[in-house]
């Protein structure tokens, strides 16, 4: 099953695979990443990134140019499959685990959102205009602490309730204004609690969960059972998140009065150049490329709890907001000296992806040179004035504490025959 609410350049498909009962997640896992690649030419996967200890197990994956993001899910009421099998039944969600319910509920909440707008023509044209802002502005992917997807899609769909008959243009128009007055934490929902529905399903409740009472911007899928797609917004996302409705807003205004073009909507953000004059760096280092998708996946998915330690910890730093992506580059190393300035994150031994060998072979300890492969993501520090030392000694202490923790992914990896590292 696919679910993509709209298409465009540099969107995602995301897949979600069913199977019956007697075919579990760790078998997922252990055996379809290999099976899609002997099934495939060599060169048709760019990417796979394999992080089954996401928020939702998932396989995020470049295949012929088209990037995927494929989940699954084992559905202990089904012997077999079908070609025609709906989701529509809620009783074939009966035993699914959290984790498994979470993959299911996306493709169901997206079949629900499109039946809950008024108007699909223009919601679409509406969500299109509002995730490429998101794009642009850098604060889109909730993996990073910010709306992703399907959050975006809730929130532009609860727009168009509230304006029926409005084109995409007016939706644009709308939204910004009453997302930068939106009294936070009111939940944004399409349609009322349906609860935990015939089956009992645990749903986003913050009369009785003290997790969905610590949400400070939930968007709350339309689907039972509801759950709150913004559970990654931080503090500091959130701040980011409520200037940039106020610019679009202010924005927005000048196109209406004083005819401004739209393109000053969609200005690219000025994360690197001007936000910030303070920056933490992580980099995931790994010398095969099969180790480094799988390790920089995992860390990928790790930078944002390290943002989210320095913000709600006592250090002194206003604001730590991560940057959307991260970076790959690739390294070529002659000796020692060299491979430890590239873990200090230095650039002067990148090399092109073209000169990366074409065999991913891990080079033995005295063997060199050696390929190395780097992701770098970065998070943005503000800090009030007098304060800098006693910030980043605190700082430092924390990426520290959260390379350490990164032992269990690296044993794993140790396993598989590799040995990366996570370096700050």
């Amino acid at each position: 099953m696919t679910m993509s609410l709209i298409s465009g350049s540099g969107s995602d498909i995301d897949t979600l695979i069913l199977a019956p009962k007697h075919i579990i997640l760790e078998d997922f896992f252990q055996h379809w990443p290999s099976t899609f690649r002997d099934l495939s030419n060599a060169d048709e996967i760019t990417e796979m990134v394999i992080v089954p200890e996401a928020y939702v197990p998932i396989i995020k994956m470049e295949y012929r140019g088209v990037s995927l993001d494929v989940i699954f899910a084992s559905l202990p009421t089904q012997t077999t499959i079908g070609p025609d099998f709906k989701l529509d039944d809620m009783t074939v969600l009966r035993g699914l685990d959290t984790n498994q319910m979470r993959s299911v509920n996306g493709v169901r909440c997206g079949e629900e959102l499109q039946q809950s707008v008024p108007q699909i023509k223009s919601f679409r044209h509406a969500l299109r205009a509002i995730k490429l802002w998101a794009n642009r502005r850098g604060i889109y992917g909730a993996v990073f602490g910010y709306p992703g997807g399907i959050a975006w899609a809730i929130m532009v769909g609860r727009i168009c309730q509230l304006y029926p008959y409005a084109c995409g243009a007016t939706v644009v128009s709308k939204f910004f204004n009453l997302m930068r007055k939106w009294n936070w934490p009111r939940p944004i929902m399409l349609k009322e609690s349906g609860g935990g529905g015939p089956l009992n399903l645990p749903y986003w409740n913050p009369s009785h969960d003290h997790r969905a009472r610590a949400h400070i911007m939930p968007v709350i899928t339309p689907a039972v059972p509801q759950m709150c797609s913004t559970h990654s917004v931080s503090l500091s996302t959130m701040a980011l998140m409520m200037s940039e409705f106020e610019r679009a807003d202010s924005i927005i205004n000048s196109i209406t009065t004083e005819g401004k073009p739209w393109n000053d909507l969609f200005q690219r953000h000025t994360f690197f150049t001007k936000n910030h004059k303070y920056y933490l760096a992580v980099h995931a280092i790994c010398n095969t490329k099969l180790a480094h998708d799988q390790f920089s996946g995992l860390v990928k998915s790790k930078v944002r709890l390290l943002a989210k330690s320095i913000d709600e910890g006592q250090t002194n730093i206003k604001f730590a907001i991560t940057y959307m992506d991260g970076f790959d580059r690739y390294h070529r190393c002659e000796n020692e000296e060299q491979l430890d300035q590239v873990k200090q994150g230095q650039l002067q031994h990148r090399i092109d992806q073209e000169q990366v060998p074409k065999e991913d072979v891990q080079s033995s300890d005295g063997e060199w040179p050696k390929t190395i492969y780097t992701t770098s993501f970065y998070i943005g520090l503000t800090m009030p004035e007098g304060k800098y030392t006693y910030a980043f000694l605190y700082a430092t202490q924390l990426i520290y504490i959260q390379t350490n923790s990164s032992r269990r992914a690296r044993r794993h990896l140790t396993f598989l025959g590799q040995s990366p590292t996570l370096e700050t």
